[in-house]
């Protein structure tokens, strides 16, 4: 229940809306036991408290139209979802990507073809640079992360798109749209898909890139790479001294690569398994975190279909990689998790794991399917 909401005033582009916010949520409300602000509470949850008092339907978030209901504001409720969706993936998903990338929108210029290009030919230590000229973006790492998680739906997002409008369709005018505060555009879905795509080829290209960078920062014995090294030392004397029975070896002796073989624990879903999963590490490590991949193909909701694990590192520990692997293994195991909004990074199994018992049952069968098939 809120308590002693108030009006924000929220808006992408030259769009803006009043929505109520809890005062508890931004620590003005003192609130009862259980209601008050907690340092527990980031940017992000509450973010997702303020999206959670809005309306699934944009078009009911403008002032004066929340109850409109005639049969042309369904019309202009449909032609505004279209605008928004395109928009929404036009500037706050793929211009932020290419800008951090350094890609065109035409896909032709790579950030991490220039960082390769650079590695070979300047010997940069990684202790050396200057802090201070360096661009503070704090959500620069997030946001990598989080494309890698929501490439399906944003991949789905833009083929539905496609389906119900026609490249170079003008988007329509709305009624509270006037000439000062409008949103004019074209649609172009199949653009936008070919630009997400190829944001995914350039994250999936920076992977090869940090191991380039780590093996040379390896071999000059640099600060991270003798931290990484000590650390995977750490967790192999961990896992013998825990008899944990799964494995951890560094590929080609890089500490910026780490494969670890996992054994499903017995009497669980993944009774039997053998997986293959692959840690990426940044040289700048831990301010870009680890990328982490499941390379055996299985049916999991917390699995994007490229691999890509979404799980949820102790935020106090982002520097240790052990807390990194208990963090990934917690998230395989857990069999009666709490919904969280964050975790749709597979949209098929998502739907099934959290839609009726005989959905929950058909899940099941999946992923005990993909668990045997990683034996054969």
């Amino acid at each position: 229940m809120l308590r002693q909401s108030r009006q924000m005033r929220v808006g992408v582009g030259s769009t803006l809306t009043y929505i109520p916010v809890a005062r508890s949520i931004l620590g003005t409300w003192r609130g009862e036991r259980g209601e008050e602000w907690s340092a527990a509470q980031g940017l992000e949850s509450i973010l997702l408290s303020i999206q959670s008092l809005m309306s699934s339907n944009p078009y009911e978030n403008e002032p004066g139209f929340e109850d409109a209901n005639e049969l042309s504001d369904k019309k202009n409720q449909a032609d505004y979802v279209q605008k928004i969706r395109h928009e929404t993936l036009r500037i706050s998903v793929m211009q932020r990507m290419e800008e951090y990338l350094g890609l065109a929108a035409d896909g032709t210029t790579s950030a991490a073809s220039k960082s390769a290009a650079s590695q070979q030919d300047i010997d940069i230590d990684m202790q050396d640079i200057d802090e201070a000229s360096v661009p503070f973006e704090p959500f620069k790492d997030l946001c990598k992360q989080r494309f890698l998680w929501y490439y399906e739906s944003y991949l789905a997002a833009a083929k539905k798109g496609k389906k119900e409008v026609k490249d170079g369709q003008p988007f329509a005018r709305m009624p509270f749209e006037g000439q000062s505060n409008t949103m004019d555009g074209k649609f172009n879905y199949s653009e936008l898909e070919r630009r997400i795509r190829n944001v995914k080829k350039a994250l999936d290209a920076e992977l090869l890139v940090w191991a380039v960078e780590g093996a040379k920062e390896s071999a000059r014995e640099g600060t991270i790479a003798v931290n990484l090294h000590n650390q995977y030392q750490q967790v192999i004397g961990a896992f013998k001294a825990d008899d944990i029975p799964h494995h951890v070896q560094l590929e080609n002796d890089n500490p910026f690569v780490w494969v670890i073989t996992y054994f499903g624990p017995p009497m669980t879903n993944l009774d039997g398994g053998l997986f293959r999963i692959k840690m990426h590490f940044s040289p700048r490590f831990p301010e870009e975190q680890p990328r982490v991949r499941m390379e055996t193909k299985i049916f999991h909701h917390r699995i994007a279909a490229d691999g890509t694990i979404c799980y949820f590192p102790n935020h106090t520990k982002r520097e240790d990689v052990r807390s990194h692997i208990a963090a990934i293994f917690a998230t395989l195991e857990e069999e009666d998790p709490a919904y969280d909004p964050r975790t749709i990074v597979n949209p098929e199994a998502h739907a099934l794991y959290w839609g009726k018992p005989e959905d929950r049952k058909a899940y099941n069968r999946r992923l005990r399917r993909s668990v045997q098939k990683s034996m054969e």
